[in-house]
């Protein structure tokens, strides 16, 4: 199956929005698409992310 690229924005503690790159299918679950972005930030140097399936936005880029 091939890979498409999602956009997924993460709302943070700091007021600002994260936004990731996910290669996934197109059928890809969007909880899925939203931990792979999460676990990409929470690994990283940035002020915590909310960890809120809800404040996520999630977009398949064409």
């Amino acid at each position: 199956m091939e890979s498409r690229c999602w956009l997924v924005a993460l709302p943070a503690t700091d007021g600002w929005l994260y936004v990731y790159r996910v290669y996934a299918p197109a059928d890809a679950l969007p909880a899925d698409l939203f931990w792979d972005a999460w676990h990409c930030h929470d690994e990283g140097p940035h002020p915590r992310a909310y960890d809120v399936f809800d404040a996520a936005e999630i977009q398949l880029l064409d």
